[in-house]
């Protein structure tokens, strides 16, 4: 049964990916991208943990796990830069 539902699923997470890309490019205002980026960095997290399962490999989590340690680094950031216009103080 994984064998059918799986690539369907990795076909379903291209198309949000493709989707979300799309929104961060034609966004019209800084929140509406920062929000895409989020929703981007999220799909790579399903689709790569979703193709470790398909594998069968323990090293696609580690990365997922690196992904999601940078996304939300890297939201904060983007938060901060949306409210004071400053990263660094």
């Amino acid at each position: 049964m994984l064998a059918y539902v799986i690539p369907l699923c990795l076909a379903m997470l291209g198309l949000a990916l493709l989707l979300a890309a799309a929104r961060l490019v034609k966004g019209p205002s800084l929140p509406d991208r920062v929000l895409a980026l989020d929703t981007l960095y999220i799909n790579a997290i399903a689709l790569i943990i979703l193709y470790g399962i398909w594998q069968g490999s323990e090293l696609f989590f580690e990365v997922a796990l690196l992904i999601a340690v940078l996304g939300f680094v890297s939201t904060v950031a983007l938060a901060k830069y949306m409210l004071r216009g400053d990263i660094i103080e």
